[in-house]
């Protein structure tokens, strides 16, 4: 949860506690001035909350009479679904939120719980460990994801501001087709309307995300996943690799997935169990990790090109050779 997002939730809290709330009020309580109030009331008008403006000397803002947010009513199943689910995804580095905002919500769900299901659960999240620490990834903007996934659900056309990864921004209109989780970062696939071709764009360097007028077509072929991966695979790197490897797709893709490497499938009626010469195309920055890469997949390959890794590729083997020889 984003400051702003957490901000608007205070807002409604507020409002909760009955009667009419000045404008100074509120700004003093969130912390903001009177015109950033004005736009966290419209952001609650826009999630459908009944926030009515009470007009004259002492008027402000008031909840609509009988709304309320429905009580939380979780089985142990449910409970327990929603905190692993926030443990899990700080660590997998999938919020749009800060670490506070995580703790603090799952702090909120256990103190409504009955205290013998909060018990039961504090004792799996105690006993809980994972095998690395959570990633110093730069996580999106609340308000900008929930722009781009509706853009992408009612097939409307955005306008984003950008920033790239050389500090170059710009603002480029995009038909969106869908949101991507990967490796922890968060994308946005569609076609750059400007230039008529396919685009990824990280979500955490977007600035800002306005819906245009009008519509566009749902795109055919690979789904917005199958488009980020191949994107990665063919990206503008210092490097572009050439390789033949002797194996079917499944055994390339066992270490090269599509996210690091382009494989030509093989030509209709080949036997896929029995492999064969298979063209394989990467790009990359360094050359380094490529060498033990190839050695796992304990395939046949040869190295069209570049030269410099056919280098690497040799000296990795000299060294596991000495290693081997060590008594």
């Amino acid at each position: 949860m984003s400051r702003p997002t957490g901000r608007v939730l205070t807002l409604l809290e507020l409002l909760q506690s009955g009667g009419v709330r000045t404008v100074a009020e509120l700004a003093d309580r969130l912390g903001v001035d009177g015109r950033t109030v004005r736009r966290y009331v419209d952001h609650l008008v826009d999630l459908e909350v009944p926030v009515e403006a009470v007009r004259g000397r002492y008027g402000g803002y008031r909840l609509g009479p009988g709304y309320r947010l429905p009580p939380l009513m979780l089985s142990d199943d449910e409970a327990l679904a929603v905190l692993l689910g926030l443990a899990a995804g700080r660590r997998a580095g999938l919020m749009t939120t800060a670490d506070t905002a995580v703790e603090t919500a799952a702090a909120k769900i256990r103190r409504v719980l009955p205290e013998r299901v909060a018990r039961r659960l504090d004792t799996v999240l105690e006993s809980l460990a994972f095998t690395a620490s959570p990633g110093e990834l730069a996580t999106p903007d609340a308000g900008v994801l929930l722009a781009i996934a509706d853009a992408v659900r009612h097939r409307r056309p955005l306008s984003i501001r950008y920033t790239d990864r050389d500090g170059r921004r710009s603002e480029r209109r995009l038909h969106p087709h869908g949101i991507v989780a990967h490796s922890g970062r968060w994308y946005v696939t569609g076609t750059d309307a400007e230039i008529d071709q396919d685009r990824t764009f990280r979500l955490d360097r977007i600035a800002d995300a306005r819906t245009l007028p009008g519509s566009f077509e749902a795109p055919v072929g690979p789904g917005p996943a199958q488009r980020v991966l191949s994107g990665f695979a063919t990206a503008e790197y210092r490097h572009h690799v050439t390789l033949r490897i002797h194996g079917t797709v499944e055994q390339i893709r066992a270490r090269l997935p599509a996210s690091v490497a382009s494989v030509d499938e093989p030509a209709a009626g080949a036997d896929p169990e029995t492999g064969r010469w298979l063209r394989v195309e990467i790009r990359a920055e360094q050359l380094d990790w490529l060498p033990p890469v190839l050695a796992s997949l304990d395939r046949p390959f040869v190295i069209e090109r570049p030269d410099e890794l056919r280098g690497l590729v040799a000296a990795f083997a000299d060294r596991l050779a000495s290693y081997a020889g060590q008594v």
